[in-house]
């Protein structure tokens, strides 16, 4: 798998390649990177990639000569030329043909996937991670400023991607954050691959095929949900003390904790995850006893 970088600062990601598993990857050659300085596709002596908004406000705007250029010399062409249309732009804008745009159409499912990091974007989720992972190689194209050129969002990329619901000064930690995410969970670069499927967000049990014939498993699947608290020696620290039931080997026990404790942190910390997550009877029982109450709940009703 491969990541292309587009950025303004390419300075920014060389010490994000020396460590943790991303250094790993690249080491062992299961992920590749190149990193593009945007400045290198301007044609003007100050080297110029900005310019004001038409139409007035703050800041400056990426323009759209440097980023075109840039993804062409990836070999990406414009959208039309590979047959896809572009997202819909503002019902003034049309093509350069004077056509109107035509509409919304999802990408082919080629090789490369084209990637805007903005505010604007589609929240980046755990998901879209394992998706991206099917690709062969991904470019990540970092806005800067008050963002880029709408026209080489519509043109170009495949996707408008956001870490979360907050603005950067610009889409490198954005790009940084993606390619972690999607690395590790690349075939290979974690030491144990079921530490992709046990923790935050994981799969549900029944997409996990890590167990061991004849040894119980003691942990569950997150089904989307937080993960459960961790503990390690010493058993008793500051006064504060291990849960027993970590202690006494019983699996099945550990397991009913562990997962009554990934339903508590996750109705404590991120109760919007439950109204889509897979949920069994037992799982809502315990939700229940925790004081959760799904929308539409009756008052006072007690069990699932």
């Amino acid at each position: 798998m491969r990541f292309e970088i587009i950025t303004i600062f390419p300075e920014f990601f060389s010490g994000f390649f020396e460590h943790g598993v991303v250094r790993r990857a690249l080491k062992e050659g299961l992920v590749s990177v190149g990193v593009r300085d945007l400045r290198e596709f301007t044609h003007d002596r100050h080297r110029t990639v900005d310019d004001r908004p038409f139409g007035g406000g703050e800041g400056m705007v990426l323009k759209p000569e440097p980023l075109a250029e840039a993804l062409e010399s990836l070999g990406i062409a414009a959208k039309a030329e590979r047959g896809l249309s572009s997202p819909t732009l503002a019902p003034e804008i049309t093509l350069k043909d004077g056509a109107p745009n035509s509409g919304v159409e999802e990408a082919a499912r080629t090789g490369t996937q084209v990637i805007l990091l903005s505010a604007q974007g589609r929240r980046f989720t755990q998901a879209v991670a394992r998706e991206l992972t099917r690709r062969e190689r991904v470019i990540l194209v970092c806005g800067r400023y008050e963002g880029v050129d709408e026209r080489i969002n519509s043109l170009y990329c495949d996707m408008e991607l956001s870490i979360g619901d907050y603005v950067l000064s610009g889409g490198e930690l954005a790009a940084a954050v993606v390619m972690d995410a999607v690395t590790r969970l690349v075939p290979g670069v974690l030491g144990n691959e079921a530490s992709s499927e046990f923790e935050s967000f994981g799969i549900m049990d029944s997409a996990i095929s890590t167990d061991e014939t004849g040894i119980p498993r003691s942990q569950h699947g997150s089904g989307g949900l937080l993960d459960y608290p961790h503990f390690t020696r010493p058993a008793e620290f500051k006064g504060m003390v291990t849960p027993e039931v970590l202690l006494n080997g019983d699996h099945q026990q550990i397991r009913r904790w562990r997962r009554e404790q990934q339903l508590r942190k996750t109705l404590e910390n991120r109760p919007d995850l439950l109204e889509q997550a897979e949920l069994c009877d037992e799982d809502r029982r315990m939700l229940v006893d925790l004081g959760w109450r799904p929308s539409g709940w009756p008052v006072g009703r007690r069990q699932p």
